[in-house]
């Protein structure tokens, strides 16, 4: 059965109900709330339907019903206790094409009552179109429990300031992304608020940066603060490896730039894209600047923030999961097992080849990740190995850790530059630690391979 599910506007209008049981008492406290005005046909009725009638809150009609007695209604509901009654009513209503429900009968409705979560002038209903009342009623009560009870108010204040922003702003984008970025943020009475701001921001005043970082790839490795300004932005600045999940999780208002740079291809400066955040930030636009990864690390984070700064635009940086920790989980490795390394070396594969030449034994001790490897690693192993490092090292590469197409292949130092080339990014891993995995799936799928 497909229903349009719709919330009617009944204040001021008449309505019908047939019966003044138990039941038809549990409708009069829906309808009443909507400042409906009732008729409550029944030959007897419960106290509590006699003493809203002596209040003035309803008329009760003491007598049966009579088909002539839906015409003139919005619409129509019966509860009495006997089933040929309400069918009666519902074939007059139907004769006078009125809207009618039957309580707990399906076949004589055109419309159900949903089982309804209420937070001041939100409301949330739930239908089964009849089918059972007892799980939406579970439902409504599960929802009920999640719900923040302050949502009435904040509700009230949201429409409050939706209303002067329609009156002093003028119709277009800009006012409607100003909308949907609003209902997303607190709210509060102080007239420093920063939601009330936003709405009415000074001439001239720029908006917040974002830079993010947008971790490895999986939606559910961003930190719940960087999915929050996502929800919130207006332009995205991106990276090029930067995982469509998460692009997707903007709000569909939002402008959304790849200003990434692939294999040395360089489609926009840097200078460019430092241009656009200063620009979209000085039109008063919520800008993240999402990076793979972690902003700060091997992300040119600081050149745009001293850009900004410069600029005098406010910025915020939002750390988020670099993609080593997510290949090292992927390999089921620690970066800095007590047995086999007391140290991390972060490097890219611009900057791998080491000039240090301690002795081997400081050498050795080191996890070493290269981020953005290339795809020939002969040179960077040959490097390695003149400095000393043995050929048998383990080395893992990671390909898209962390994504649904990632892949592990396990080498030693001595055979890497015979390694295939992956899908980037990929990242390379190389220590002793990488002996020590402690993922049995990922040895099941990616065997050590002396040869590659």
């Amino acid at each position: 059965m497909s229903l349009l599910p719709i919330f009617l506007k009944l204040e001021g209008r008449p309505a019908l109900l047939v019966g003044a049981g138990n039941v038809a008492l549990e409708k009069i406290g829906s309808l009443l709330k909507t400042g409906v005005h009732l008729r409550v046909i029944a030959p007897a009725a419960k106290p509590g339907v006699r003493e809203l009638a002596a209040a003035g809150k309803l008329k009760w009609v003491q007598r049966e019903f009579a088909a002539a007695d839906v015409e003139g209604n919005f619409i129509v509901i019966t509860a009495a206790d006997k089933p040929e009654v309400n069918a009666a009513v519902y074939r007059a209503a139907v004769e006078r094409n009125i809207p009618c429900n039957s309580v707990d009968d399906i076949p004589n409705c055109d419309f159900y009552f949903g089982s309804v979560v209420r937070r001041g002038d939100l409301q949330i209903a739930i239908s089964t179109a009849g089918e059972s009342p007892a799980l939406a009623q579970r439902l409504r009560r599960e929802i009920d429990e999640q719900l923040p009870q302050d949502l009435g108010p904040w509700l009230s204040g949201l429409g409050e300031l939706r209303r002067e922003v329609l009156a002093t702003h003028p119709r277009g984008d800009a006012r409607k992304l100003l909308l949907h970025q609003l209902a997303q943020r607190p709210l509060c009475e102080s007239a420093s608020c920063p939601s009330r701001a936003l709405a009415a921001p000074p001439a001239g005043e720029a908006c917040k940066v974002y830079l993010v970082g947008a971790g490895p790839g999986d939606p559910d490795l961003l930190t719940v603060k960087a999915t929050r300004v996502l929800r919130a932005a207006q332009v995205i600045l991106h990276d090029d490896l930067v995982a469509q999940p998460i692009l997707d999780i903007a709000p569909p208002y939002a402008e959304i730039v790849n200003v990434g740079k692939r294999c040395g291809l360089k489609s926009i400066t840097q200078e460019e894209i430092q241009a656009l955040m200063i620009e979209n930030a000085r039109a008063g636009r919520t800008v993240v600047r999402l990076k793979s990864g972690d902003p700060l690390l091997f992300g040119r984070a600081a050149e745009e923030m001293a850009a900004l700064t410069d600029a005098d635009i406010p910025y915020e940086v939002v750390p988020g999961i670099t993609a080593a920790f997510a290949a090292a989980a992927a390999v089921g490795c620690s970066l800095t097992s007590r047995n086999s390394a007391s140290s991390v070396i972060f490097s890219t594969g611009h900057h791998a080849q080491s000039h240090n030449h301690a002795p081997l034994p400081e050498r050795e001790d080191a996890t070493r990740v290269v981020y953005m490897p290339g795809r020939d690693l002969k040179l960077l192993a040959l490097q390695w190995m003149q400095e000393g490092l043995p050929g048998d090292l383990p080395c893992a590469i990671v390909s898209r850790a962390a994504q649904p197409d990632q892949q592990i292949h396990h080498t030693t130092l001595a055979a890497l530059g015979d390694a295939a080339p992956t899908l980037a990014p990929s990242l390379l891993i190389a220590g002793w630690s990488i002996r020590e995995s402690v993922n049995p799936a990922a040895h099941q799928r990616n065997a050590f391979s002396a040869q590659g």
